[in-house]
């Protein structure tokens, strides 16, 4: 499976450095500075894991991950804010982000959550449910 994984943040600093830092765990990172640049990106490109802030010029982040949820309902989907009195965590998990960061984040936090959409793609994408008869020895 593809590491990709997609950066949606209106500061240069902090895209640069979840680049900087997923590149360095071996994970292929694609940046994009706002929700059209990052639907343009998800359009082209097979990826299921995206990292956006909630706080975009022109469409915002709940607005984005309602986008990419109807093109990718498997993504794995991770808000993040340093305005978190503007949305409530209600409304990002009704939206369909899978877990919610506040700025400034720990480097080590963003790095195990990455992991853990990646494995968690990978298992869905084993489909147990689709073979279960043939595990009980063909049984149904």
């Amino acid at each position: 499976m593809d590491r990709k994984i997609l950066v949606v943040d209106d500061e240069a600093a902090i895209r640069e450095w979840l680049a900087e830092a997923f590149e360095t765990e071996g994970y292929a990172p694609y940046v994009a500075e706002n929700g059209q640049e990052a639907m343009e990106i998800i359009q082209r490109e097979d990826i299921y894991v995206v990292v956006l802030d909630l706080k975009l010029f022109g469409m915002n982040g709940i607005e984005l991950c309602r986008k990419i949820r109807q093109s990718r309902p498997l993504a794995i989907i991770y808000a993040m804010t340093g305005w978190g009195a503007l949305f409530e965590v209600e409304e990002c998990r009704e939206a369909g982000f899978d877990d919610y960061f506040t700025k400034p984040m720990d480097t080590e936090m963003i790095l195990r959550a990455a992991a853990d959409a990646f494995a968690k793609l990978e298992r869905w994408r084993k489909k147990p449910f689709a073979t279960a008869g043939q595990n009980r020895g063909g049984q149904r």
